[in-house]
């Protein structure tokens, strides 16, 4: 909830809202969330447990085919032509993003989808930061503090991560209703691990 407070609160200046725009949003979050479970899933679930590699030659042709009926959707004569102009950049273009795709996909197995997700977010931090520093584009206070939340609700979330059993970790379980840990039974064992 931190994070997606302080990600609403660095949204400031004039809004002015526009459906189709908001549809669009809408539609890439939920596509960009959904790939990335999905991916989380594929890469080191109870399923397939692929490595990014096959991970990449997997979906690969379902992103080609989804491009292929966009440009079909959206055909200007003009394509060809651009595409010959553009030849000496196609293929570098293409083998970066094919690294990129892997890259993806390896984030995704190590840290969770929710991990890539996170890391998104800090990304976008840092580009905003870095237009500030370097190019002298403003940055209001209300979106200095919305950072300021969204990167703490980053940090707590991967200290809750890293240090489970932590007196921080428990309050906030019991705070938010989470289930607790299972007290031992009769039916526990003493010893975990046999030697």
């Amino acid at each position: 909830l931190w994070i997606i407070a302080g990600s609403m609160m660095a949204v400031s200046g004039e809004i002015k809202f526009v459906f189709v725009g908001f549809a669009f949003q809408l539609v890439s979050q939920l596509a960009e969330c959904s790939r990335a479970v999905m991916g989380e899933f594929v890469l080191s679930g109870a399923g397939l447990k692929l490595d990014p590699l096959s991970y990449t030659m997997f979906v690969a042709p379902t992103c080609l085919l989804v491009l292929i009926v966009g440009t079909a959707v959206t055909w200007d004569p003009r394509i060809p032509a651009a595409f010959l102009a553009w030849r000496s950049y196609i293929l570098p273009n293409a083998l970066l993003a094919f690294v990129l795709n892997v890259l993806v996909a390896a984030t995704i197995k190590e840290v969770s989808a929710v991990g890539f997700i996170l890391a998104g977010v800090c990304k976008d931090i840092v580009i905003v930061l870095f237009s500030w520093m370097f190019f002298g584009e403003q940055v209001t206070a209300q979106q200095a503090l919305g950072f300021t939340v969204a990167l703490t609700g980053v940090f707590f979330w991967s200290y809750l991560k890293v240090n489970p059993s932590s007196p921080t970790a428990r309050c906030t379980e019991r705070l938010l209703g989470l289930p607790a840990e299972k007290q031992p039974t009769e039916n526990t064992p003493l010893v975990k691990d046999k030697v």
